[in-house]
């Protein structure tokens, strides 16, 4: 067997197994072998499905054999996080009171993955209730960014983004609200896709009830890769249908071409810093694309950081009807501690509050509309300060603040339900840097696009070793 194969992409795995060069069993043993090497030491994954994995590769290795039409991920391992249900395992949400909470059914992202030929290999870390950017739990524990063992490792996607980042498996999905997918993604090195909202079908068959507005316009199900390619593949494969979701829709993607080759930089807001290094990856990125033919030039799109404002205020006002109690009563201490220091920044809204702050999303997603009309790829940070500290967010409501603000380029993309892509550029002195790329509805490939072109100028990403 060839026992190197966890380096290999999606890509040229799912590729050679087609041919026969490779073997379904050899790819997952593979990754398998790695992740019981390196999940010791940065604990991304909170439960290994090795015999289940393995099982799974036979039954992909007989299709191979039988001749049989193969689908376009077959053979290739993935990792899923355990905030979405998968059959037959717990959706603990990294909540201790949530091990028992058994799925009797996949979710759509992972029934997309299985029917795409994909095979979970593990399940990956999540603070409690998936909403820090920092991701440990009394459950799980911590996950260590293996770029760096200071640094976050990134929430609430952080296990995929370690496990990604580390070699456990060439995908892992994800799902981003505020930046779940795409921060974990810049913290650890990596890309990471968030699609735009009704591209790639979500739901949570173990649910107690319905999320509310603001979430179910937010949230969305994501992929995360060391390649371009290998983020082309997975969302190919979660974007299938799945009636479950009334806001999937068949949308036609709008394909790359000269007349969305207009990039929109910004790389400054008023009352924002960016960090000199971010700023130095924008304009390095504004370069190249420039280099290659994009036409490139300043803009910020309208009320910017009135769209990171109104991702607060819903959110906050969700979380307090439905989120907080369960928070403070089963959550452990880092988000009884994070989760109030969030919502005490936020306004009390009433009733007639929130549904004006709902209709005022409408009206911001019309005037970015217009903007992408004349800017197809808007290029601006993913966070304008480097990577936080491990648990940054336990230092009080100053801090925060910070946070929040460093945010905004996560929150107000999440907020009007717009696809991003989490795309990363050489360290600096060892700490990961990136840039995001954002576009209107239905335009991924159009980021993915510009992302080939800033890849093409930087070595392919290999896995990390954070062995010792």
């Amino acid at each position: 067997m060839n026992h190197e194969l966890w380096r290999w992409s999606a890509t040229d795995l799912a590729a050679a197994i087609a041919r026969g060069d490779i073997s379904c069993r050899e790819a997952v043993a593979s990754c398998l072998e790695r992740t019981a090497a390196v999940n010791p030491i940065i604990n991304a994954a909170t439960e290994i499905l090795a015999d289940e994995a393995l099982r799974a590769a036979d039954a992909a290795d007989a299709r191979v054999r039988r001749g049989e039409p193969l689908p376009p991920l077959h053979g290739v391992p993935v990792t899923t996080k355990v905030n979405v249900d998968q059959a037959g395992l717990a959706t603990t949400n990294g909540v201790r009171q949530y091990w028992n909470v058994i799925a009797t059914e996949d979710s759509p992202a992972v029934a997309n993955l299985r029917k795409a030929g994909a095979i979970p290999i593990a399940r990956t870390n999540t603070p409690a209730f998936s909403v820090r950017w920092f991701t440990s739990n009394a459950l799980h524990g911590r996950t260590i960014n293996p770029c760096n063992a200071a640094l976050t490792a990134g929430g609430s996607s952080g296990g995929a983004s370690a496990a990604v980042a580390a070699g456990m498996g060439p995908l892992a999905h994800g799902n981003d609200q505020g930046g779940s997918v795409r921060y974990p993604a810049y913290a650890c090195g990596v890309y990471g896709l968030r699609p735009g909202l009704g591209r790639v079908p979500a739901f949570n068959p173990s649910g107690a009830e319905e999320r509310l507005p603001a979430t179910q316009l937010s949230s969305v199900q994501g992929i995360l890769a060391r390649s371009v390619n290998d983020i082309r593949l997975g969302l190919q494969a979660l974007s299938a249908r799945d009636v479950r979701d009334p806001w999937w829709v068949p949308g036609q993607a709008l394909r790359p071409g000269p007349a969305y080759r207009r990039v929109a930089l910004c790389a400054s807001l008023p009352g924002h810093t960016a960090d000199p290094a971010v700023s130095r990856a924008l304009q390095v990125a504004a370069k190249q694309l420039a280099d290659a033919g994009f036409e490139v030039e300043e803009a910020t799109p309208p009320r910017f950081q009135e769209a990171a404002d109104l991702w607060l205020s819903l959110t906050a006002a969700e979380a307090r009807m439905n989120m907080l109690d369960a928070a403070l009563d089963h959550g452990d201490a880092e988000i009884r501690h994070a989760l109030p220091a969030m919502l005490n920044l936020a306004p009390e809204l009433d009733l007639p509050g929130y549904m004006r702050a709902l209709a005022l999303r409408s009206t911001l997603h019309r005037e970015w509309s217009a903007f992408f009309e004349r800017h197809p790829l808007l290029l601006l940070p993913t966070s304008w300060q480097l990577p936080f500290a491990a648990e940054a967010d336990q230092a009080g409501g100053d801090t925060m603040r910070r946070l929040l603000d460093a945010q905004s380029p996560l929150l107000a993309t999440a907020i009007l339900g717009l696809p991003g892509l989490a795309a990363p550029m050489p360290p600096v002195d060892g700490t990961p840097v990136g840039i995001q790329l954002v576009g209107g509805r239905f335009s991924e490939e159009l980021l993915l696009d510009a992302a080939d072109t800033l890849a093409a100028g930087q070595r392919p990403l290999a896995p990390i070793d954070p062995l010792p």
